[in-house]
C-alpha cells in the first residue's frame, strides 16, 4: 500500500469555532467529535482533527483541491461573509483569484491565523 496521510492536528483557540468554520465554509459534514478532538472529514479519506490549544497557535497553511464547482461554492461563501482573500500565499494580491496552471486558487484565513486554500488544478498540473 503507498503511503497516504490520514490526519492532522489542528491547533485552535476553540475547535467548536475552528472546526465549525472550515466544514460550512467547504461544505463538508459537520465535525464530529473524537476523543478530545472535533474531526472534519474530506472526501479522500483524510481528517483534519481540531485540538483545543492553551498556548499560542503557530498558524499552518492547509489546502485543498476542490472541483471547479466546488470552488465557485466555496468562493461564494467567503464573498458571503467579507472575508479577506488574496490570489496569493504572499498576500500582495487582496481581493483577487489565481488563475495558475490553468485553474483557479485563492487564499484566506481561519478564526486563528491558519491560512487556507482551495485551487482547483494542483501545482505543475495544468496546461
Amino acid at each position: 500500500m503507498p503511503v497516504q496521510l490520514n490526519h492532522t492536528i489542528v491547533h485552535a483557540t476553540d475547535k467548536h469555532r475552528s472546526a465549525g468554520f472550515v466544514a460550512e465554509l467547504l461544505g463538508l459534514p459537520a465535525p464530529k467529535p473524537y476523543g478530545p478532538f472535533l474531526v472534519v472529514e474530506l472526501a479522500n479519506g483524510v481528517s483534519l482533527d481540531y485540538m483545543d490549544s492553551d498556548g499560542p497557535i503557530s498558524p499552518q497553511h492547509y489546502a485543498f483541491l476542490v472541483t471547479e464547482a466546488e470552488f465557485d461554492e466555496i468562493f461564494g461563501r467567503i464573498r458571503e461573509r467579507n472575508l479577506p482573500y488574496w490570489a496569493d500565499p504572499g498576500r500582495r494580491r487582496p481581493g483577487e483569484i489565481n488563475t495558475r496552471d490553468g485553474g483557479r486558487g485563492v487564499y484566506w484565513e481561519d478564526p486563528d491565523g491558519h491560512f487556507l486554500e482551495i485551487l482547483t488544478v494542483p501545482y505543475g498540473g495544468g496546461a
